[in-house]
Formats: C-alpha cells, sequence, structure tokens
C-alpha cells in the first residue's frame, strides 16, 4: 500500500495521476498537507519539510518514484536560466524533476520540434511576454502559471480564448509582501536611510539632536485594499498598537476586524483625511490605475506618508512629484513605479523626502521557493486534468 501520510502537493498529484484509485485520498485536504522546500545551503539539493519536526520528505517509496521516473516529463517552457529575467538556476534541479525544461532561445531555435510539445508555461518576473503569436505556436499548451500574485501583465481573456487555464501564486507572496510594506512604513518613518548615510559619511562629526523622525506607535495606518496581503499589514501594524483603518471592495467580518483592530471606511475619502499612512495593498484593473491622483493627495494630511506596494500605475506619478516637492505630503515609500527602474533623470529620484526600492516584495530565499513550488502544483494539477488550487479566470 502507498502511504499518504505526509504529502507535498506536488507529490499527491503525481501519485494521484500514477494511480487513479488514490486520487480522491490524495487530494482530500485531511490528507495533502503542502510544505516548503528550501535550498541547502552549499549544496543544489532541495530539503523537504513536512512539518517543524520533520527531517525529510516521506510517504514516498522506491516503486513509487519509479513509476514517477518512468513517465515522460512534460515540456515546461521558460524565459531563461538565471541572468535578469530568468529562473533562478537554483531551482532548475527541482523545476526538472517534474518537467522537461526548455527556455524560449530554445524554442526559438527549434520551433518546428518544439511547438506541440510545449504544455505549459512558468512565467518569471513577467517572461516570456505572452502574445497572440506565441499562443498560435503552441496548439497544445494548457497552462500558464505566474510566479506571483499579480496577473495585471497578461491579457487574460486572450489566453483564455486559446483554452489555456492560468494560475498564480498568491499564497507564497503574501507574508513577504507585507514584511516589505512594513520595512518601507518604518524605514519612511523613522528616517533610517537618511540616518545609515549620515552615520557612514567621512564628513559627519556630530549626530545632531534636532534629527527626528515621525512615532509609528499610535500611529493611524490606512490600508487601501484589505485582502490575504493587507490584512497580514494590519496583523503587524496591530502589534505596533497603531489605529488601523481600511477601505476594501467588501467590508471583512466583524471577527476578523476585532482580531485586528480595524475600522472599515466605506468613502476612501474618509481613510485619506485620517491616516497618517496611507498603505497601498490593490490589484492594478482599469478601476485602480491612478487611483492615487492630485484630489487624493490632497485630502491626505501635510505629516502623511503614502506607501506604495501593488503596483505603480495605481498612483499618479507626475501628482506625486508635485505633492511631494509642495509639502501637499509629507514623504513617499515605493516598492513599485512606472516603469521599473524609473528613468535616471526620473523628477522622483531627485526628491529627498521618498524612499525607493526595487520591487523586494516577494524577494526572500523563502518566498521565491514557495512561489516556485506552488507553481508546479498549479502545472501539475492542470495537465493531469485536477482542480487548479490557484487557478485565475479572465
Amino acid at each position: 500500500m502507498f502511504s499518504v501520510k505526509a504529502f507535498s502537493l506536488v507529490e499527491a498529484i503525481q501519485l494521484a495521476t500514477s494511480c487513479p484509485r488514490l486520487a480522491g485520498r490524495l487530494i482530500h485536504p485531511a490528507v495533502c498537507h503542502v510544505h516548503h522546500w528550501t535550498k541547502r545551503s552549499m549544496d543544489s539539493r532541495w530539503s523537504y519539510r513536512t512539518g517543524p519536526n520533520s527531517t525529510g520528505r516521506a510517504g514516498i517509496s522506491a516503486p513509487q518514484t519509479k513509476i514517477m521516473e518512468q513517465r515522460e516529463l512534460p515540456v515546461l517552457l521558460v524565459n531563461e536560466v538565471g541572468g535578469v529575467c530568468g529562473v533562478l538556476e537554483a531551482h532548475v534541479e527541482f523545476l526538472k524533476k517534474h518537467f522537461h525544461l526548455i527556455t524560449m532561445k530554445e524554442f526559438l531555435k527549434n520551433k518546428k520540434h518544439w511547438s506541440k510539445k510545449v504544455q505549459a508555461i512558468y512565467l518569471w518576473w513577467h517572461k516570456p511576454i505572452i502574445d497572440r503569436e506565441l499562443l498560435e505556436s503552441l496548439p497544445d499548451l494548457k497552462v500558464i502559471a505566474n510566479s506571483g500574485a499579480g496577473m495585471d501583465h497578461l491579457d487574460l481573456k486572450l489566453i483564455s480564448s486559446f483554452g489555456v487555464k492560468m494560475a498564480n501564486a498568491p499564497h507564497a507572496v503574501s507574508s513577504s509582501t507585507a514584511d516589505t510594506g512594513m520595512a518601507l512604513l518604518l524605514a519612511s518613518a523613522r528616517r533610517l536611510v537618511e540616518g545609515c548615510q549620515m552615520a557612514v559619511s567621512p564628513d559627519t562629526e556630530c549626530f545632531a539632536a534636532d534629527w527626528l523622525g515621525d512615532e509609528v506607535t499610535g500611529a493611524t495606518l490606512g490600508i487601501i485594499g484589505m485582502g490575504r496581503i493587507g490584512y497580514k499589514i494590519a496583523l503587524r501594524a496591530k502589534a505596533f498598537e497603531m489605529k488601523i483603518l481600511y477601505h476594501n471592495r467588501n467590508q471583512r467580518t466583524e471577527e476578523e476586524e476585532q482580531a485586528v483592530g480595524a475600522t472599515y471606511c466605506p468613502k476612501i475619502e474618509d481613510l485619506l483625511q485620517q491616516s497618517d499612512f496611507v498603505m497601498l495593498v490593490v490589484s492594478l484593473t482599469p478601476q485602480t490605475c491612478k487611483l492615487i491622483g492630485k484630489k487624493e493627495l490632497e485630502l491626505m494630511k501635510p505629516t502623511a506618508t503614502l506607501i506604495n506596494i501593488s503596483r505603480g500605475p495605481v498612483v499618479d506619478q507626475d501628482a506625486l512629484v508635485e505633492a511631494l516637492q509642495t509639502g501637499v505630503i509629507k514623504a513617499a515609500a515605493l516598492d513599485v513605479t512606472y516603469p521599473e527602474p524609473l528613468p535616471r533623470d526620473h523628477p522622483l529620484l531627485k526628491l529627498k523626502n521618498i524612499l525607493i526600492t526595487p520591487h523586494l516584495g516577494i524577494k526572500t530565499d523563502k518566498a521565491i521557493c514557495m512561489t516556485t513550488e506552488e507553481a508546479v502544483a498549479n502545472i501539475l494539477a492542470a495537465l493531469n486534468g485536477l482542480p487548479i488550487p490557484n487557478e485565475v479566470f479572465p
């Protein structure tokens, strides 16, 4: 008999498809636990953890592994390996356990050979670009998996019209993105970057007593977008004893609000007027493009800070430049801009009351590893006719 006590979602999908009788038992939430995998330091192999006290992989016997190895691996297309827009080299071994991996360069070099073999695409940092030409060249493409939560870089309706399913990785990115939001808030409020520059400058002879930042404890945080990430930000802000306001399409349950001490603002204007820090945590849609413009910035307190960890186009950057230059708001902290990176002569880069980071949101070892595993689980489910854990619809 096969063991069903400690499978990852990836392993469960593989076993379910190699032995149909087990499908119901393996995919059932009671017996299928998604685990994390991390790259061992000084070792290219992957380490699997099924719980805090687990020491390795469990539940896969040698015969079962042999069955998996004998099956022909589906072809997965990626942009490249390594480089600026390629999947991390550290992830390649893990991906090759489940797929025959080819790059765009290999595909374009021998389109005739690969066009009917590619069944899935793994998007890493929005690449490869998915357009009609690529979709038409891949008649057997079944699924496109994204390495993150945002899908604004994809034409979902176009992809769906080709009968191709889509999936994202929202669970992997939520904690790390929430951490980034709070890090930006704290760094901006306490002027950490300026402080570091002052502390290491060869010209510094003393530290000025009147060099002050803003108090975070007791301040009001307005969260625009109270989804998975927004709620985790509220949990973190509660630990700093902040007063939390939020604006969202749908109000959270009373129990959820009480758990973080959050108050719902049906109108975004009310939140903007009351908040000391405004954090943007929304998806980019036609409705949220330039959600924060001149009018909204003028509603904010002159002592307020705007923090954007969603997408660059959510903020009208020209209006933001003017607001920061004229004192309409005190400061801004951005993990996202448009474009990325900004042109080196962009006026935002010349301001002293702004903190900009290079889209660090999900960039931790753990989050990136979880993103790839989540993508693999989505792809395997789609290829084997099973429900896709994180399917995205047009």
